[in-house]
Formats: structure tokens, sequence, C-alpha cells
């Protein structure tokens, strides 16, 4: 079986030592959308995000992508006890939770594990879990992930748990829209994601895709910024954690619907695209 989950569950993968500057953060947050509507180049709230000055701040959804955030090569799947190749995979679901603010520039050291496998018939899930440390070895945030490889399940193993985040029976707090830039995709995978699925449009016709897609990581980011912004005053502090599930395609282009329902220490989040939806049971944990 090309996952073997007694060897998989537990496994350690090598640490990850890694920095990242201010110019990292600012290119970060245009990618996804800061500073993009009219106007917001100069807007206040806007250039906490775009203009590196004492108010820098960083949206903890950096540090997802900050440990390869200067790669050039397609993103690897070298895990210990799974054979699979980046055709097989899908991006499942994305969790940050800081410990801290992050800084505008700094130093940590990733260190991740599998934590568990899941069997879902028709494919098997993989969960991985990593701790950025700075020097002394404190955390600064934790990052859990999913995903999916499509064709390696079946073996009768455990389904994992229902994760499913119920949307408030009332009406939103608020709605938000964002346009998706033509070019938002190109942008983005300068942010250490070169999968060709979101740049070549021969490769994602390959892939059963009319036209090369949007990163989920990149629909993620713009919807924790848009949810800070409408209903944290933009004060990326004020969030302790933030999780998703990908749930659907976007194409650069298209108009992302942002429902948020504020229930008080949390946000309850749903974006979509028409009625289709793209991010399904997030969360966005408010901090203190």
């Amino acid at each position: 079986m090309p996952i073997d989950p007694a060897k998989a569950i537990g496994a350690e993968l090598p640490e990850v030592s890694f920095s990242w500057s201010t110019s990292d953060v600012l290119l970060y947050h245009l990618a996804i959308g800061a500073g993009s509507v009219p106007g917001s180049q100069t807007d206040a709230g806007a250039l906490r995000y775009t203009l590196d000055n004492d108010e820098l701040q960083v949206l903890p959804s950096f540090g997802v992508v900050a440990p390869t955030f200067h790669e050039t090569d397609p993103p690897g799947l070298d895990l210990p006890g799974c054979d699979i190749n980046l055709a097989q995979v899908l991006h499942g679901s994305q969790a940050i939770k800081v410990h801290r603010p992050i800084p505008t520039s700094g130093d940590a050291t990733l260190r991740t594990r599998i934590t568990d496998v899941w069997d879902k018939g028709k494919a098997a899930v993989i969960v991985q879990q990593g701790d950025a440390v700075d020097a002394s070895g404190e955390p600064i945030w934790t990052v859990t992930s999913t995903i999916f490889v499509r064709g390696e399940g079946g073996w009768g193993g455990d389904r994992g748990p229902s994760t499913s985040v119920d949307i408030p029976g009332h009406a939103p707090t608020t709605t938000t829209s964002y346009q998706v830039t033509p070019q938002q995709a190109l942008l983005y995978r300068l942010c250490g994601d070169r999968n060709p699925l979101h740049a070549d449009p021969v490769f994602a016709a390959k892939a059963g895709f009319p036209a090369p897609i949007l990163h989920g990581l990149c629909t993620w980011g713009i919807t924790l910024r848009e949810a800070t912004d409408r209903l944290l005053d933009g004060d990326a502090s004020a969030v302790h954690e933030f999780s998703a599930r990908f749930a659907g395609v976007v194409f650069p282009g298209d108009q992302l619907d942002i429902a948020l329902w504020d229930e008080g220490d949390h946000i309850v989040i749903q974006s979509s695209v028409g009625d289709r939806p793209v991010l399904s049971d997030a969360v966005l944990v408010k901090a203190g």
C-alpha cells in the first residue's frame, strides 16, 4: 500500500530553519489583496499591511507560507510512509494558531509531524501539525493541515472525526465581497507555491480545469484579511486562530462573496463564488 499508516502516524519531518523579512510580509499581504481596491493604496487601515513603517502588522495566515516563502520548485511530498505524487493530492483544510503576534521579520524553526492518517474510502487524509519556534524554543505559531490523497483509501482505517461547523440560524453580522484580480494567482505564487496548476494553462487543462486556478491558501488569506478588516477593526493581533476547509475552486476574475457571523469570542465565516461555497467550516477565534 502506497500509504503505510503504521509508519506515517507520529513520524517527524526534517526540521526547517527559515527567516523572513518585512519585504516578504509586504509581498504576502499584496498577494492576498491588501491595497487592491481603488483608493486603498492610501488608506490608513490598508497601509498597516502594505507600508514598512512602525505600524506594519502581520496577518497570522502569513505563518503558513513563511517556512517555504523563498521556494521556487513545486511543493514536494516526501512524507514518511507515504508513496504519493502531486497529481493525487488536494489540500483539504488549513488552520493556524498564533501564540503571540508574528513579528515583521525574524527567524524560526518549523518542527512538523504526521499526527494521523484517515481512511475516507476513495481517498486517504494525511494530517500534519507543525510548530514554529524561536531560537529559545518558545512557540510562535502552530499550523495544522490535511491533504486528501485520491485513490489511497479503503484499507478499513479510522475515518476521522467530523469537523463541520454549523452556520448560525440568523442573518450574517455583515457581508462583503472581493473581486479576485486576473493576476492574483501569478502574484501569490511568488509566496513560495510554484505549483504549475496556478499558472500554466496546459498543466491546468491536463488536470481537468479550463484555466489555472487560484491557490486555496490565497482564498484562505483573502478571507481572513476581509474578516479582520470588517469585524476586528483591521487589527491582525486580534486574531488568535483561523481554520477552514477547502470546498471549491476559485478562478482569477471570480468574485468572492464572504458572509461573517460575529458570535462573541469567534467569527463564523463562509466564502462563496455565487451560490457555490469555496471555503466552509471556517472559524476565526479572537485573541484574549
